[in-house]
Parts: C-alpha cells; structure tokens; sequence
C-alpha cells in the first residue's frame, strides 16, 4: 500500500508554513545556547566591564568543585525522585479515573487543576503545608513522632521539594495517561476479563503494554522538567539548603550568576546542564525506546 503524499502548488509554501517553528527555535533556543557557550569560555568581572578569554578553564574549574559535584548528585537523586513519583502517582490515578463512571468530568477537572499552577506558588504552598511552625502536615508529623524541620534536616528538605515537585507534575502526566487508557479498545479488557483475568492481570498484560508509548514519552518530559522546570520550587521553598542539600543544577546557576556575579561559570554549568539533558534524551531514545511497542 503506497503512503499518500501532500502535494503543494508553490515551492515555497512548506518553507513558509514551518518558518514560525524554526524562528521561535532560532530566537528561543538556538541563539541564547549559542551564547551560553561563548560565554562559558570567558571570565568577566561583577560589572561587565572587562573580558577575558579563558579557554576550557570554566570547565576545569567546575568538575575540580566539590560542591558542584555535590550538587550533580543532589540533581540525580532530585530528578529520579520526582519522576517516578509523578508518573506512578499519575498512573494510579488515570487508572481510577478511567473506570469512574458518574461525575467522571468534575473528578478529572480537579485532577488536572494543579497543573495551572506556577512552579513558585507551588513551592509556597506545600513550604506553607510543611513550615514546623505553622504547618498542618508538619503538626501532624509531629503528633505521629516525627520531628519535621526541612530547615535543618537535608534529608526533609529534600523531600519537601520532591513532593512539590512532583505534585505539579502529576496532573500533566495524568492527562496523557488517561487519553493514553482511552484509547485502548474496551473489547480487549472484556476478552480478558471473560477469559477469567483479573484487575490487575487485565492492567499489567494488556494496558500497561499498550500504554508504553505514552510512559516513554512522559519519562522524557518529566526528566527534562526536572532539570529545567524546577528552579521556582527550590527558590520558593529551600532556596538550596540547608548546607546545600537542595542546591541543584540548575538553581546553582542562578545562584552563580546572580548572587555570586561569576557569569562565566554560570554559563559553563548551563551548557553542562544543557549537554546532560540532550544525552539522557538520545541514550532514552537510543535504549528504552526498543522496548516500546508501536
């Protein structure tokens, strides 16, 4: 069976039907990571007034850093966390959605609401919950024999911005998920289920397969945002600490170019954290993507 082609009467009409996409790429993209890198390769004073071309020694001097590499780890550790909470947490729950039958609509709304919310007042939310002054859930932490203070605990801190995080999170992956459900014909489940398998043999057998096109993805989106997309959570909430526990990649480069005016490392750390992302996407696309039935 031959594959249909679109045909168009002036030559130029594709090219200027995808110039809107390659001009927002090159203003948005393409020329602000052009500098990164040319500014990665200098030394400037706090106020800009004289240049230096250093050559690679931004680079040298970060990986000899023992903080930053402290902070690749922390970014590691940060971004597995959140993404595996998210789409796990969005599964379960697209999985329940999918099976209401009344006040279907209004349980989705509530579900995708949270998403609509900024990075930032995300942060204040769940710093507001978790505060071990005032807080709710830190109150009911402590009653239970928790003593909650993400101000001194590194470990608490880090949970705090993993679950505010990864909340945000949940509802985007949650409306793939759930387009991704259904989707799958219903005469499938219903075989299965007439063949005598259960709930969950039904989910892991038929579903979750059928689903891996959309897990693949969403594992690719999610790992960007939480290397990109999170500087607001950390800021609102931790602003990197304590002692820097919470100080990830990408906050560092903030913290570097605005409160510590190196713009040169700053720059470094941006490309570096530029090349992790793109690597992690080709090795996904590389390796995991084999797995992922079409």
């Amino acid at each position: 069976m031959r594959a249909k082609r679109v045909t168009f009467r002036h030559r130029w009409l594709p090219y200027a039907l995808i110039a809107p996409q390659i001009l927002i790429t090159i203003v948005f993209f393409l020329w602000p990571a052009s500098q990164a890198i040319y500014q990665s390769l200098l030394r400037q004073d706090a106020f800009g007034l004289r240049t230096e071309f250093v050559g690679l020694q931004n680079f040298a001097r970060l990986f000899a850093d023992p903080r930053y590499l402290d902070s690749f780890i922390t970014t590691i550790v940060f971004s597995t966390l959140v993404t595996a909470l998210s789409m796990l947490i969005a599964l379960v729950l697209a999985v329940m959605a999918d099976r209401v039958l009344r006040g279907a609509l209004t349980y989705r709304t509530l579900l995708i609401w949270p998403y609509a919310v900024a990075p930032a007042v995300a942060g204040v939310l769940w710093w507001f919950l978790f505060n071990p002054t005032i807080g709710i859930i830190a109150y009911a932490l402590d009653g239970l024999g928790y003593d909650w203070n993400h101000y001194v605990s590194g470990t608490d801190a880090m949970a705090l911005i993993v679950i505010a995080a990864a909340w945000r999170q949940v509802s985007y992956n949650f409306l793939f998920f759930l387009a991704g459900l259904q989707a799958i014909p219903r005469s499938l489940t219903e075989a299965a289920a007439i063949d005598g398998a259960g709930p969950v043999k039904r989910f892991l057998t038929i579903q979750l397969p059928l689903l891996s096109p959309t897990v693949f993805f969403l594992l690719v989106v999610n790992l960007v945002y939480a290397f990109f997309e999170t500087f607001g959570v950390v800021h609102a909430t931790t602003s990197g600490g304590p002692g820097n526990a919470t100080n990830i990649l990408v906050y560092k480069v903030w913290r570097d170019a605005f409160e510590g005016l190196n713009l040169g490392s700053s720059a470094a750390q941006s490309v570096v954290l530029m090349v992790i992302v793109i690597a992690l996407t080709a090795i996904q696309f590389r390796y995991i993507e084999r797995r992922v039935e079409y």
